[in-house]
């Protein structure tokens, strides 16, 4: 028998076996398992590169390690690279370098790129960043009101929510223009294990449509009513099917915002002939108020976003039908106010829906 062979005990064989089966351990360490099985197999170098993709080389330096080690042989050598310790003073030194801007032009920092400049492991960086909650990639963006009585119609419609009038009904409403009846050229492939929903990337316009919708703050059912047009006499026929929805003796308190289509002749002479109507204006730039705004990011999410739409009457089917099946099961919104004595900013609302 030739002195270069690979030749297994029985103990040896269980081990590598074992180790050749495992899903748990490093894969090199099963690799080099299989590669020696193999070898002790009788199996050719052909064979071992073919089913295990690796080199002459690699099979022969495992083969003469295990022949002169054992299974000791087959433990890597490398000794790895060193934990970097984050001392205060570095740390300092990363957040205090995070803060300034890139010297070469863009606008923030990858981790990658701030640790090649101050000379550090990006582990270094990572760590510092997940511990101070820094994430330079993102970014948010914020509207300020400018309305000189923001506190004082922020607060009516915060009361509205919070201590509604008894007896009395409570609808947040606003319209979600020109939405766009897309239909995708090619089709859609459905998502698979390992896999996401793929859509073609060109697509056909078949035309828009507008969204009407009136939220009952009180049960968190929706009301809704698609128009071809986005118009002052529209919203007008939208807020008699919303009065509609209530006894007439029943008050009643829209909130809305500012768009120009809610303040023109044909609203106000609706308002004198209803007096039992109310309208709540939203403080400019402060369309966050209006808790409709969370349906209409939650419809845009589940329906419009990936929807495939054949035709406008299409699109208007699904919105729909989307509406009734929300509304089946509609549960309000809850809303806190963080801390009174503050301005009230947007991020001072926690709102959930279900």
């Amino acid at each position: 028998m030739p002195t270069d062979d690979v030749v297994l005990n029985e103990e040896q064989r269980i081990e590598l076996s074992s180790i050749a089966q495992s899903r748990s351990l490093p894969a090199g360490y099963v690799f080099r398992a299989r590669l020696i099985l193999m070898l002790a197999k009788g199996a050719p170098h052909s064979t071992i590169k073919r089913q295990l993709r690796t080199t002459a080389p690699t099979i022969s330096r495992w083969k003469v390690r295990f022949l002169r080690s054992g299974m000791d042989g087959l433990d890597t050598r490398h000794p790895g690279q060193s934990a970097t310790v984050v001392t205060p003073t570095l740390r300092a030194r990363i957040l205090s370098a995070t803060r300034r801007k890139p010297k070469d032009g863009s606008t923030h920092w990858s981790c990658r790129k701030l640790a090649a400049a101050l000379g550090v492991s990006k582990d270094a960086v990572h760590r510092t960043w997940k511990e101070a909650g820094l994430k330079p990639h993102r970014l948010e963006r914020y509207m300020a009101s400018n309305d000189p009585d923001f506190e004082t119609k922020a607060a009516d419609i915060i009361g509205l929510y919070l201590n509604p009038p008894r007896h009395a009904a409570v609808f947040c409403v606003d319209e979600k223009t020109a939405i766009q009846a897309l239909d995708r050229l090619d089709p859609v492939l459905p998502l698979s294990p390992g896999r996401a929903e793929r859509h073609g990337f060109e697509y056909f316009r078949h035309g828009t449509l507008s969204l009407y919708a009136a939220l009952d703050t009180a049960t968190g059912r929706v009301h809704g009513k698609t128009a071809a047009r986005h118009t002052s006499r529209e919203f007008v026929a939208f807020l008699k099917e919303v009065i509609s929805l209530c006894p007439g003796n029943k008050q009643i308190h829209i909130i809305l915002d500012n768009l120009s289509a809610h303040k023109t002749t044909a609203v106000r002479e609706f308002l004198e002939n209803h007096p039992r109507v109310h309208f709540h204006f939203t403080p400019t730039y402060s369309s966050w108020l209006n808790q409709v705004e969370l349906w209409f990011a939650k419809i845009e999410r589940d329906v419009i976003a990936r929807g495939i739409f054949t035709s406008v009457s299409d699109l208007a089917r699904k919105l729909r039908r989307y509406i009734n099946a929300y509304s089946a099961n509609a549960r309000p919104f809850q809303w806190k106010y963080s801390d009174p004595t503050r301005r009230i900013l947007s991020n001072e609302f926690t709102a959930t829906g279900h």
